[in-house]
């Protein structure tokens, strides 16, 4: 019998109705189509969030895992994550780097690669945001509490082809300190990316705390500590309830999305 207005959608006849997917695995280089937006593209990485793919003009772009959501060669399927083979690994490397929130969680061993980042918060939230798909490619995120010193502290990590090193800078615009740091690095295996915002809290949707954009801070003024008060908010206590206000890629700015991806490309290449 067909729905009817006023009938319960959850109603066990209803239920039992409705259409039943093939579950496929979502292995890298599965060509698929998006069932509700046409996108194209081949499987590039998966995580617990979604799925991305990537188009032949090397966009990428992620989507959820949905029941049905995707063709492969015309028929309607579900993507489910592909079956991972780990062990488990502590919370934190001995060099001071976030693994897991969950100790219980399993991942893979450390591999020598580093990701680092400009701060705490930052490495906050790549474990927040990305934390699964980093322990399950043993990649370790580390805070380098500044960027001034970048060019000795690469030096003596000693970047090479099985040392790689991903560097995430806030505030990468052309001009910027930042973007003459990052001109200095030069060895093939080190990419530094970034995005323009003067700090990682900006590069979280402003709409995620309810609100239309960040308030505009004077200059001279810590942008955190003006922020907060524009906001009429205590600065302690203020980035757990901005950072667990974070639930999905879409809660962050595309340019901040982009740059993280790109490192956790660069480093796991031979990770998988």
């Amino acid at each position: 019998m067909p729905w009817q207005p006023g009938d319960d959608i959850l109603d066990d006849e209803h239920r039992n109705n409705r259409p039943k997917y093939r579950n496929v695995e979502a292995v890298v280089g599965l060509v698929v189509e998006d069932r509700f937006g046409g996108f194209v593209g081949d499987v590039v990485k998966t995580n617990s969030e979604g799925v991305t793919l990537r188009d032949r003009a090397d966009r990428l772009r992620v989507f959820t895992w949905k029941e049905g959501g995707f063709l492969l060669d015309g028929e309607a399927i579900t993507l489910v994550r592909p079956t991972v083979h780990v062990t488990h690994v502590p919370r934190v490397s001995n060099a001071g780097g976030l693994l897991s929130r969950d100790a219980s969680t399993t991942a893979r061993v450390a591999q020598p690669h580093r990701i680092w980042v400009e701060g705490v918060h930052d490495a906050d939230l790549l474990e927040h945001v990305w934390g699964s798909e980093l322990r399950e490619l043993g990649i370790v995120v580390e805070p380098m509490h500044g960027a001034d010193d970048l060019l000795d502290a690469v030096t003596e990590f000693g970047p090479s082809p099985h040392r790689k090193l991903g560097v995430l800078l806030d505030h990468l615009v052309e001009g910027s300190k930042e973007s003459r740091l990052a001109a200095s690095i030069t060895n093939r295996s080190v990419l530094i990316t970034g995005h323009p915002y003067v700090d990682v809290w900006a590069g979280i949707r402003p709409r995620t705390i309810g609100i239309e954009r960040w308030p505009d801070v004077p200059m001279g003024q810590p942008w955190k500590a003006g922020v907060c008060a524009a906001l009429g908010v205590d600065l302690e206590g203020f980035w757990p309830r901005l950072r667990n206000a974070v639930s999905t890629f879409a809660d962050l700015e595309p340019e901040l999305v982009g740059a993280v991806e790109r490192l956790i490309d660069f480093v796991a290449v031979d990770a998988s």
